[in-house]
């Protein structure tokens, strides 16, 4: 009679999905595409300034290697054998910046976050060395000169750390973004560890270009990086190297993926012009714009979408990319106390129903697609003696899918086909109040998949269909159809267009608040020279906060 063990389930790939509030590992059957099991580590975020948001890189690997401890673990209660785990894909936050010390293994510097606003300076300074009307910076890389990209973050250590200055001067420092951090560790770090990334996680640095898929000397001397702290860069599926230890030690990883574009892979976007929305940390929307780079006219990013295989083309995506998103609602239970945990938002919103004339711009980090305004920060507004916490939360979804909308309006523009329905996944979709919404918003049909583990599931296939691992075709005619969930418009269009007017007011509004010489930068004289109605609403939030944190009505 077979082990029950070793004939439970044919092959098995894992999947790293390291975000910026937690890490998982999941693991899913590549015949079927079934989540087989998980687990799940939270994680801490630093923020030592105003703007700044670090975490520990020694943090972050520690949870993943938990994660994957405990989901074999569950595995083994389930009488399924961990031998059957052919490969490993890692996906993660990207533009996130690590540099560690390759002699030692010991990052020289916390992360510095993606959604990070430290390097506003650094950006204003480098704006002016740019030739002319030439943005060549763009033109290569498909991204704006901003503090969300990688680049910067580094130049600003370089600039700022001594630890950093002193082991790239002795040849010691190494850099990359949270994957390359992961598979170095993961595949012997001091001891021989592979330094590596992919083309969708080097297409966030700013360093990359993305015609030739090669890091770009002109790039590289213009930010003044030198080019041996890079890691090498390889297409998102083959095997870079085996984990050296633990439960899966031997196992190949041999999936890469930056989280956004392990999602479009995972809802099965292979396709030119289909598109999907993950609603995490943040909110992104990538459209598949097949092999040729599309450059956009309104605010949307370009870049690579997915390389799955050494020799295989290049796929490229426009990308509409909104910093707050799922933070907010953390924003509302962690500073402001009017929620116990992240799920109570769906009752209160669903017992208002409405956010009665509250708006709320949640530009925390400044405004991202399409506006890439940096001045921006959040605002309340709309406030009457009558609003109570439940419309906040409602607002704060509304803003959500305002949000979405927005760059779903600059998509449909770059590209000329409005969107008949849009594809969504990431931990919000569970919220139906937020689903129903954003049909109510844009107008059209939402979907979402029952099983919404798609950043998972993208960067597993990617691992599974790897040459020398190849237990997971990618074949149309193959892959697994996903079981979806429609949500369907249940308002005017007429009051859809009203509410979405009345937003954009209120965007206008949160624009132009920083300046070079404002509180973030330490100096308090600028009070003198904010407008009234800044104190007016931050003191409304307080009370409003104050009174439902003491539980008054």
């Amino acid at each position: 009679m077979a082990d029950p063990k070793t004939a439970a389930v044919g092959p098995l790939v894992g999947a790293v999905v390291q975000g910026t509030n937690s890490t998982r590992f999941l693991v899913f059957s590549s015949k079927t595409a079934e989540l087989l099991s998980h687990h799940k580590v939270e994680l801490t975020q630093e923020f030592p300034k105003e703007g700044w948001v670090e975490q520990d890189p020694k943090e972050i690997l520690q949870s993943v290697y938990e994660c994957i401890a405990r989901t074999c673990e569950k595995l083994d209660e389930m009488n399924i054998d961990i031998s059957n785990i052919k490969a490993v894909g890692v996906s993660n936050q990207r533009e996130t910046t690590v540099i560690w010390d390759k002699l030692t293994g010991e990052p020289l510097y916390n992360a510095v976050v993606w959604l990070d606003l430290r390097t506003q300076t650094t950006v204003e300074d480098l704006s002016k060395k740019l030739p002319g009307n030439s943005n060549f910076v763009k033109s290569k890389t498909g991204l704006p000169l901003s503090t969300y990209f990688s680049a910067v973050k580094l130049r600003w250590m370089l600039d700022h750390v001594r630890n950093v200055q002193k082991a790239v001067e002795e040849g010691r420092a190494l850099f990359g973004t949270i994957d390359s951090w992961l598979i170095w560790s993961l595949t012997g770090g001091v001891n021989g560890g592979v330094h590596c990334t992919d083309v969708t996680n080097a297409s966030r640095t700013m360093l990359f270009n993305i015609h030739s898929l090669a890091w770009d000397k002109e790039l590289c001397d213009f930010f003044e990086i030198p080019m041996d702290l890079l890691p090498n860069v390889f297409s998102s599926s083959e095997i870079y190297g085996l984990i050296k230890t633990g439960a899966l030690e031997g196992v190949p990883i041999s999936g890469c993926l930056g989280d956004q574009c392990a999602a479009l892979v995972g809802q099965m976007c292979f396709q030119e012009g289909q598109a999907k929305n993950t609603y995490g940390t943040g909110c992104f929307l990538l459209c598949n714009t097949g092999r040729k780079c599309v450059f956009s006219e309104h605010g949307l990013l370009t870049t690579v979408a997915y390389k799955l295989g050494r020799e295989k083309p290049a796929y490229y995506a426009l990308e509409g990319s909104v910093a707050i998103a799922g933070a907010v609602i953390r924003w509302l239970r962690d500073n402001l106390g009017i929620i116990e945990t992240s799920g109570d938002i769906e009752k209160l919103a669903k017992e208002v129903g409405t956010s009665y004339g509250c708006y709320f711009v949640p530009a925390f980090s400044g405004l991202y697609a399409p506006y890439w305004e940096p001045s921006a920060r959040g605002i309340l507004c709309g406030l009457t003696q009558f609003t109570n916490k439940c419309h906040i939360a409602f607002a704060a979804l509304e803003a959500v899918c305002f949000q979405t909308r927005e760059i779903l309006e600059a998509m449909n523009h770059d590209c000329g086909i409005p969107f008949r329905h849009l594809q969504v996944d990431g931990g919000m979709t569970d919220n139906k109040v937020l689903m129903q919404l954003q049909a109510d918003i844009l107008h059209i049909p939402v979907i979402k998949p029952f099983m919404p583990e798609t950043t998972a599931l993208g960067v597993a296939m990617a691992a599974g269909a790897a040459e020398g691992v190849s237990v997971w075709s990618l074949e149309p005619q193959a892959l697994s159809v996903l079981r979806m969930e429609r949500f369907e418009p249940q308002i005017q269009a007429t009051e859809s267009e009203i509410r979405y007017a009345t937003w954009k007011k209120a965007v206008m509004k949160s624009m132009g608040w920083v300046t070079s010489q404002s509180p973030e930068s330490g100096d308090p004289s600028i009070f003198s020279s904010m407008p009234l109605g800044f104190f007016i609403v931050s003191s409304m939030v307080m009370l409003i906060g104050a009174r439902y944190i003491s539980g008054m009505p």
